[in-house]
Parts: structure tokens; C-alpha cells; sequence
């Protein structure tokens, strides 16, 4: 992201028109519900929608105005439907910003497609791909997870501490996989490692026995799966399994869901991974807060998803209103970051009164948010090991 807003008044013009006298203000929450990921969507639209009531509740936001929120479905892989879905958002619906998208791709296709040319801020809670650091987008993208060039090197880090000194790397061919991948791979051999062999894989097949076969015949002992847990990621580990071909994995944050223990369960001991986890006090405030609305906070990117839902509410409680798409973007890092008082999850109403009096706020939330550069999130990083067909955390980065 640069410095640089839009400044064309005929882009802006593309946008339905908003009013901050209107009874709601509308937030599109753009996520997989359908597609690879679509097991993790659910409760990452649940703390977004968490956090949107959270602030309508308060009668704090925009003088007692409503946020509606308006789903719509990325696919998490389909650019195409992704791009469709947002421009309903920005053009029937009026949405005066975007919480999503999720996966990297169509995250950055809608980014080009519809976000820039409206002017419209969006905050992803999951796109992790490097190539977003340095992507030009006038200001109007921000992420609350940190990028995979970090993740690269915390599970390179992880495999090492254990002794892994080869592996072989299979990843999603698309941005948020090949990002990832080249990231690791130059982790892992700069600490020291070797990757035997380095392999795309589709998703959607039915048989990914020839991949695996491939990788397989690398003499590799632990295979590195950077791909997605409802989808091909997981299409590899059953093939590696019933082939016999690995018994040990590394995953990354794509792969960190439910169902993979569900599916796979003990056969998978021993494996690791590694996804985006706060410490502190917001992680259990968030996790009460989840547990009183009925759904658990202690997964993958749902404290994010919080997260940016709650930076949305309250640029536009700091724009003043929704009528300039731009302002509303232009407020996201004065909300996110110092000076201020701190606002915790559970307190976006304070926060949007103390912004209304004029006063600064430094938003920390449920994943100790900190936007930096660029407009995204420094991070940290959970590890985990899978012992007796369960998640088990045992380092935090």
C-alpha cells in the first residue's frame, strides 16, 4: 500500500452514494462460505459480525445509527465470482467498506476490480500473501493477519528446532501457495535445510496420488503441505497416507481447521503447523465474548476477523460518516495504532464514543493489533504439534 489516496473524482463517482444520516450503514463481510476454506467461514464471519453488533449495540456509532452486515461469497479461489460478489456489495448494496476478502488471490483480484476503482476500504482478515507488501493500492487495503513472509521463516524455525534437516514442499497454485512456498524454501535453506523437491498441486481432483508419488520419491522424510484444509491440501495428506508415501507433515495456516483432525486424527501425530495467534489479555476477552454469542473464539482467523470489523467501524466513526469511501480508509491506521487509549475487545463502544468526543483511540483487540507499513499487521504466530489426533500448542512466535 502507498501513501497515495485516490484523488479522481470520477472513480469516486463509480460508488453508490452514502449518507451518514442513513438508518444503517451497510459492511460487506466478503468470505469463502463456499470453496476450499469453507469449514474456517463460518466463525470468521462470526467475529465479524460479532464486532459490527457489538458497535450498533452501543448506540455509540455515528449518533445511534445500525451496521448492517451483508454477507457475500469469495469462493476463496474463483476471482471471477469474487470480483462479481464485491461489485453487488459496492453497487446494489452500498457497503461503505469491505471485512474481507480472505484467501490471497481473490483478495487481490477484487482489490484491482472493484476496491480501488470505488475507492473502498477493505481489511482482510486472512490474505497473507507477501505480494500484497509492496502492491500498489492507493491506500485502501489493510490485512489484521502478517504475512506469509514471516510464516515462512516461524515454521522454517519450527522444523529445524525439531531436527528436520530435508523436506519436500507441495503448495496451492495460486498466489497465497506460491508466495508461501518461496518464502519457506528460502527459511529453511538459509537455517541450514534442503528441500528435496517443490511441487504445485490444483485443487478440486479427485486422486492426488501422482503428486504425491512424485514428492515421495524425493527420499524427503516429512512433506511440507501449504495448501487448504477443504480442498487440495487435504486431497494430499489422504494420498501421502494411503500410499504409505509420508506419515509426518508440516502445515501451514491454510491447513489449520477442525476437519483436519476430524478427517485424519491420529494418523497425523507428530505433524506441526503453524497460523496466525495472538498473546495477551484480548485473546481470553475475545474467546468470552465469542462463547456468550454461541460460537468458539479459539480458531483460525476469528480474532482477526473481530478485528477488522472493529477497524472499519471505527474509521468510519473517524471519517465522520460514510459519504467520503476515501476518508473512511484514510482513518484506518489513526484508529489501529498509537497514541490513544487502548480499546480491547468488548470496548468498540467506548471507543466510538471517545472518538466522538474527539479523542484518539489505539485499537489492540482480540489479536493485539499493531498496522505497520503498509497497513498490516506486524503478528505473531501460533506452533502447534498434533498429538493424539489433536492440536496441541507448544510455542508461540
Amino acid at each position: 500500500m502507498k501513501a497515495t489516496l485516490l484523488a479522481s473524482a470520477a472513480a469516486l463517482a463509480l460508488a453508490m452514494p452514502l449518507s451518514a444520516n442513513a438508518q444503517s450503514v451497510k459492511i460487506g463481510v466478503l468470505l469463502g462460505y463456499t470453496g476450499p476454506i469453507e469449514s474456517l467461514t463460518p466463525d470468521m464471519a462470526n467475529g465479524a459480525e460479532l464486532a459490527l453488533t457489538e458497535a450498533s449495540d452501543s448506540g455509540n456509532f455515528l449518533g445511534g445509527t445500525v451496521i448492517e452486515p451483508v454477507r457475500a461469497d469469495s469462493t476463496c479461489v474463483d476471482s471471477g465470482a469474487a470480483t462479481a460478489a464485491a461489485e453487488r456489495l459496492v453497487t446494489s448494496d452500498g457497503v461503505a467498506a469491505i471485512m474481507g476478502a480472505d484467501c490471497s488471490g481473490v483478495t487481490g483480484a477484487v482489490l484491482d476490480a472493484v476496491a480501488i476503482p470505488n475507492g473502498v476500504a477493505m481489511i482482510s482478515p486472512s490474505a497473507t500473501s507477501p505480494a500484497f507488501t509492496a502492491k500498489e493500492d492507493n491506500g485502501l487495503f489493510f490485512r489484521t493477519a502478517p504475512s506469509d513472509a514471516r510464516q515462512g521463516d516461524v515454521l522454517a524455525t519450527a522444523l529445524t528446532a525439531k531436527g528436520v534437516g530435508e523436506v519436500a514442499v507441495t503448495y496451492t497454485n495460486n498466489d497465497y501457495g506460491k508466495g508461501f512456498a518461496d518464502a519457506f524454501s528460502a527459511a529453511f535453506e538459509a537455517a541450514g535445510g534442503k528441500v528435496l523437491a517443490t511441487a504445485a498441486h490444483e485443487d478440486g481432483k479427485a486422486d492426488y496420488s501422482a503428486e504425491v508419488g512424485a514428492l515421495s520419491a524425493s527420499g524427503a522424510p516429512v512433506l511440507v503441505v501449504l495448501g487448504y484444509v477443504d480442498q487440495g491440501g487435504a486431497g494430499i495428506v489422504r494420498a501421502a497416507l494411503d500410499t504409505g508415501a509420508f506419515d509426518t507433515f508440516a502445515f501451514g495456516d491454510g491447513m489449520y481447521g477442525d476437519s483436519l483432525t476430524e478427517t485424519f486424527g491420529s494418523d497425523i501425530d507428530g505433524s506441526i503447523g503453524t497460523h496466525p495467534a495472538a498473546a495477551g489479555e484480548g485473546v481470553a476477552m475475545f474467546q468470552a465474548l465469542a462463547e456468550k454469542a454461541g460460537f468458539s473464539g479459539d480458531g483460525a482467523y476469528r480474532g482477526e476477523s473481530y478485528d477488522a470489523a472493529a477497524l472499519l467501524a471505527l474509521a468510519i466513526q473517524a471519517a465522520g460518516g460514510v459519504d467520503d469511501r476515501a476518508a473512511i480508509a484514510a482513518k484506518v491506521m489513526d484508529v489501529a495504532n498509537a497514541p490513544g487509549e487502548k480499546i480491547m475487545p468488548g470496548e468498540i463502544g467506548k471507543a466510538l464514543a471517545l472518538i466522538a468526543e474527539g479523542k484518539d483511540v489505539d485499537y489492540v483487540g482480540a489479536t493485539g493489533v499493531e498496522l505497520i507499513g503498509p497497513g498490516e499487521a506486524a503478528g505473531a504466530y501460533r506452533e502447534y504439534e498434533i498429538k493424539s489426533g489433536a492440536f496441541e500448542t507448544t510455542k508461540l512466535h
